[in-house]
């Protein structure tokens, strides 16, 4: 019973990281084709939070593996508070300046706020697909 286990917490934590890594991953292939297409840098920034369900699935898939393994729960349970919390707060924070509906210029501490946890959102995602590694090497040691 063991072994089904252990296989069990290695595909859930498998699937986890591909779901995870998608938003970063498309984000990245889309800017180099788009890129080599137009000849000049072209980068689709709010890829990764246009992709939150995929990315949202993944981290708790993750957190649900690291929790049946007992490693890496803090920083996956960490990040995954992080990167949830930080697209809702950016995305609150464009609506409250009025920035989502464009009522308010696109500039100044407003563009700077909601940019900022735009990046801490992606920065959540990218330790996130780290960790995904992490916990799939360390499940994947032979003891």
């Amino acid at each position: 019973m063991k072994n089904i286990n252990e296989k069990n917490t290695k595909v859930i934590a498998f699937i986890g990281t591909v779901l995870i890594w998608i938003p970063i991953l498309f984000t990245l292939i889309t800017a180099v084709v788009g890129s080599i297409a137009s000849g000049t840098l072209r980068i689709d920034y709010l890829m990764p939070a246009e992709l939150f369900p995929l990315a949202f699935s993944g981290a708790l898939l993750l957190l649900w593996a690291s929790g049946r393994s007992g490693k890496y729960k803090r920083p996956i349970g960490w990040s995954l508070a992080i990167m949830a919390g930080s697209l809702v707060a950016s995305q609150g924070a464009a609506v409250l300046t009025g920035l989502a509906s464009g009522e308010t210029e696109a500039a100044g501490w407003p563009l700077f706020l909601v940019v900022s946890l735009l990046i801490l959102y992606i920065a959540a995602v990218i330790t996130q697909c780290i960790f995904g590694v992490l916990l799939l090497r360390r499940l994947n040691q032979k003891v």
